[in-house]
């Protein structure tokens, strides 16, 4: 790749040419030119030879030169006056007598602007103030059969005095994560106010520079030490430069060329050696001992916690059409208006704790084995209950407000019929819905005098109570108060009705 870049640079092919026939990236391509000392823009050509009629390029230092190269000096005293590349143009062609085309100035001077770097502003922060974090590649873990494993170094250093821990570890998993800032913490007996760390998964769900998501454990995680988490902004490695240089530091000084038989032991050696070699260095920069600074620094942390952050999973989980979540093959209810949606949850060997998307606690469970569901009572719909899951307990206290017959069937056809007479017991309850509780109540003591202990042969004895035979009233012929029939045919005669 490297002589094939060399020898098409030779033959003054451009950079993007050159990226597009073999493949590479243009800044492997620029870096190899680079090295060579391809064509720069001091390189002097007359205006008036052969080689430079017709060509196209911009103002880098590789591929082939600009029409305005011979221009430089020109240009640059219009752009020190403030002028447009269209201004610039204008003047090349009245003055110069250029005879380029307007896209070429523009090209050339963008290319000018890109070249004129402001200098890097160094932000040097208080005893106390930062912290930053970083990772890098490990040493080696090799075990008895040879065997190689790839570990991931964390280094984390206090922006004032340079002090840093080392810690290597399987993954860059969350939990390995934060154990190894905690562990950072205890070793420097404090916490900074914020700490500046990479844009890893770990710790940064959605990238921002103004406003980052943060995992919800890494956000506990800085309530509970009271710091704040700072993410730097996507490929910017500058904003965390004091611990950048740290994690050369560590890999070239203190595990370069060195492999281990596990983490414990590597561990180990980076914590004796942060002590001996690390700690006792005079800082490039500071120009001073990091021991010494961070004792002056070591006041200024803030006072560590009582107690650990807690050791807790978490994940993210959809409710089953049940209302339940699974959580490592166990099961655990929630309210049902969670149903089909997602929530947090939080598991250690104790409990387990669901949160709704704003990180709001749900409820609480005691944790099952595999296979077990937890389900809370509150979480069950009423109407989903049914009498029989309430208990013959309380089947037989509503049979009691239907009258006192029908609780001494209710307890006798239990008795009677063992577990199957739950259901009779349920189907008792209906009742109420067509027939009275006074037909009820009598049906219940006809059936419990015959010995009847079925619904069916219940329901025929409420539908005979409910027949009672009707009274049927005679009309009397005679009575002192009701005069006869031949009394109102005289009256009628007498008066001429009929005449």
């Amino acid at each position: 790749m490297k002589s094939n870049i060399e020898m098409l640079g030779e033959l003054g092919w451009s950079v993007r040419r050159i990226s597009r026939k073999l493949g590479a990236h243009r800044k492997t391509v620029k870096k190899y030119l680079k090295k060579e000392g391809e064509c720069t823009t001091e390189t002097a050509v007359d205006s008036d030879s052969e080689e430079t009629k017709g060509t196209i390029s911009t103002a880098g230092k590789v591929g082939r030169k600009s029409t305005c190269a011979i221009y430089d000096s020109f240009i640059r005293e219009q752009l020190n006056d403030n002028l447009s590349a269209q201004r610039v143009y204008q003047e090349l062609c009245v003055h110069k007598g250029f005879g380029g085309s307007y896209e070429s100035v523009k090209r050339y001077v963008r290319k000018l602007d890109l070249a004129s770097e402001v200098p890097f502003r160094r932000m040097e922060k208080l005893p106390g103030e930062e912290c930053q974090v970083d990772y890098g590649a490990g040493a080696w873990i090799v075990d008895g059969q040879g065997k190689r494993r790839k570990t991931h170094l964390f280094r984390i250093t206090l922006s004032y005095s340079r002090k840093g821990y080392s810690e290597v570890s399987y993954t860059q998993s969350t939990e390995c994560f934060l154990r190894a800032m905690e562990n950072a913490f205890r070793a420097f007996g404090g916490v900074p106010e914020t700490m500046v760390i990479d844009n890893l998964k770990a710790g940064v769900i959605k990238a921002d520079v103004y406003d980052p998501e943060l995992n919800p454990k890494l956000r506990e995680f800085a309530e509970h030490y009271g710091t704040c988490i700072m993410p730097t902004r996507v490929y910017t490695p500058r904003h965390k430069g004091k611990v950048e240089r740290q994690v050369d530091y560590v890999q070239n000084n203190a595990i370069k060329g060195r492999s281990f038989n596990s983490l414990g032991e590597q561990n180990i050696f980076l914590s004796e050696w942060e002590r001996s070699i690390a700690d006792q260095r005079i800082h490039g920069t500071t120009r001073r001992q990091v021991h010494s600074m961070f004792v002056e620094e070591k006041p200024r942390l803030k006072k560590l916690p009582p107690d650990l952050f807690p050791a807790f999973q978490e994940q993210k989980r959809k409710v089953h059409r049940d209302a339940h979540v699974e959580v490592q093959k166990a099961y655990y209810s929630v309210p049902p208006e969670y149903m089909r949606r997602e929530v947090w949850v939080r598991f250690d060997g104790r409990t387990v704790k669901i949160f709704n998307l704003r990180m709001e606690q749900i409820t609480i469970h005691a944790r099952k084995e595999p296979g077990q569901f937890s389900t809370r009572s509150e979480h069950i719909p009423k109407e989903k209950i049914s009498n029989p899951e309430r208990g013959n307990e309380w089947m037989l206290r509503k049979s009691a407000l239907i009258g006192d017959d029908a609780l001494l069937w209710a307890q006798a056809m239990l008795q009677n019929r063992g577990i199957p007479g739950s259901r009779v017991l349920n189907g008792l309850l209906s009742l109420p819905k067509k027939h009275s509780a006074a037909d009820i109540n009598l049906g219940c003591r006809r059936a419990l005098m015959a010995g009847s202990f079925n619904l069916s042969e219940l329901k025929s004895h409420i539908i005979l109570a409910g027949k009672q035979e009707q009274i049927y009233f005679e009309f009397i012929k005679k009575h002192s108060l009701i005069r006869d029939i031949e009394t109102y045919d005289q009256h009628l005669n007498t008066k001429g009705l009929f005449s």
